[in-house]
């Protein structure tokens, strides 16, 4: 007895040291956690590297170093830039790493970091116009501009009409085309695309202003403190260099420093042939199908027939206060556009505390969606079969549940097969969306790679080739599926 009370105590002893740690690990802070968001289609800033494919850039390796000086735990989170305040905004990233630049406005609801990058803005147009060089030249004239961009703010203090685009090369698109007169952006990443697309349709044709403008890293002001740490890593790399060399990496000139030496000398991101940009996109493009696309499909659209389902059921039900729900249910869907039920479920719920995981918010609203607009093809699919056929199954002895279940709902299938066929092949061309909500999926990787070599017919074109190979297989099984439930019709 005595030993095996020598043993239970050796065994308690050892357990209270085990769930001890040293020293040394309690006294030292746990890394945070931080959700760096960028777009990474926004070279030679932010973009994938068209070899390997991960993120880089000027400002991905800044606050790389940021964080590693800092002790951060660096997670990055892609996002259009429209789509970055939002979700800073709701919690979904704690800091936009994107060449964000200081204005009054944004100060005024976020805080900065000490400014990394100093640059100044300029006027590009096509390469035949000539009577636009300054920012009182675009009064009445209209310009294509990011809508969340400071260049926008500065295009239309001067008076000119913006036309919003999701990104620089979209812009100049417009601009090639005549739908637009300039575009006011940053003399870097202006200088980048120039190198990298090697088009002489364009030009830079004068300065937007005289004013040096700064970029920072952005945070919530709820966060204070992750600001504090990332003025203090920026102090420090400032002064051990690190940030010129990463700057003389990229642009040849220190651009972290209000006063520069050297020309700015911008050297093309991407200097593949088309054929190899498609040829390195595919395989991408074919992962966001099958990680995003697809399951977003598969799933939203069982989730959604199910609630259709249950919305037509309602709409038939004598009980007036099932109608009403589902009456207004499918009323504030089909009356709201998918876009935005998007972002309510993403967003808008985020500023309320309630943070979905982007597949799950997706999911959630492309469901619903589906839910409001399948409820009235089901709803007149039960309608549409014979009278009859209730009178047959109350006469065997079925109830109201019975007769729906193995009478009414299987002719019902068959009769909504082609119309919700129609709505499935809409909701796998809808999934495309979902990019704007952090979903990495195919559309997405098509925008990247897109951004990064301004190959945007050939990338678009691929990718409706991956929306039409999807969408013709679904075709291709609405013929068997009919067949198959056709031995229910009377």
């Amino acid at each position: 007895m005595p030993l095996l009370r020598v043993l239970a105590l050796l065994a308690i002893a050892g357990g209270v040291l085990l769930a001890v740690p040293p020293a040394a690990a309690v006294d030292r802070p746990a890394e945070r956690v931080v959700r760096v968001g960028t777009e990474g289609t926004y070279p030679p800033f932010t973009y994938r590297d068209p070899d390997s494919g991960e993120l880089t850039g000027f400002d991905i390796e800044v606050v790389r170093a940021v964080a590693e000086e800092a002790g951060w735990d660096l997670r990055l989170v892609e996002a259009p830039f429209d789509s970055l305040f939002p979700a800073l905004d709701s919690g979904r990233i704690d800091v936009i790493a994107n060449q964000v630049t200081i204005n009054p406005e944004r100060q005024a609801r976020y805080l900065f970091s000490t400014p990394y990058t100093y640059s100044h803005g300029v006027i590009v147009t096509a390469q035949d116009t000539d009577d636009i060089t300054t920012l009182a030249d675009l009064r009445g004239r209209t310009t294509a501009q990011t809508s969340s961009s400071n260049w926008a703010q500065v295009a239309r203090d001067a008076g000119a009409k913006v036309q919003y685009v999701q990104d620089f090369g979209p812009g100049v698109e417009l601009l090639v085309q005549g739908r637009v007169d300039a575009i006011v952006n940053d003399n870097i990443a202006v200088l980048d695309y120039l190198a990298t697309s090697g088009t002489d349709e364009v030009k830079i044709a004068g300065d937007a202003g005289d004013e040096t403008l700064e970029q920072a890293l952005a945070f919530r002001r709820s966060d204070p403190e992750l600001q504090q740490q990332a003025d203090a890593a920026l102090a420090t790399l400032a002064d051990d260099g690190t940030l010129a060399a990463i700057s003389e990496k990229y642009f040849r000139a220190d651009v972290t420093v209000r006063e520069r030496t050297g020309d700015v000398d911008v050297q093309a991101s991407d200097a593949r042939t088309t054929w190899e940009v498609l040829r390195d996109t595919a395989g991408p493009m074919l992962v966001g199908l099958l990680k995003g696309t697809i399951p977003l499909t598969v799933v939203s659209f069982a989730v959604g027939l199910t609630l259709a389902v249950g919305a037509a059921l309602a709409r038939l039900s004598s009980v007036r206060v099932l109608d009403g729900i589902a009456r207004v249910y499918i009323s504030i869907i089909r009356g709201t556009p998918l876009l935005v039920q998007l972002f309510i479920v993403f967003f808008g719920l985020g500023q309320v505390g309630i943070r979905l995981d982007p597949y799950v918010a997706a999911g959630i609203a492309f469901s619903l969606n589906v839910g409001g607009y399948a409820a009235e093809i089901v709803r007149a699919s039960i309608l549409s079969v014979p009278r009859g056929q209730y009178e047959a199954a109350t006469v065997i002895g079925m109830d109201y549940g019975q007769s729906m279940r193995r009478i009414i709902l299987p002719q019902a299938a068959r009769i909504a097969v082609p119309p919700l066929s129609n709505t499935l092949l809409s909701l796998i061309k809808d999934t495309s969306l979902a990019s704007l909500v952090l979903v990495p999926e195919l559309f997405r990787e098509a925008q990247v790679a897109a951004a990064l070599s301004t190959e945007y017919l050939p990338l678009y074109c691929l990718a409706a080739v991956y929306y039409w190979v999807v969408c013709q297989l679904v075709t291709m099984a609405q013929a068997p599926l009919e067949r198959r439930l056709s031995r229910y019709a009377v």
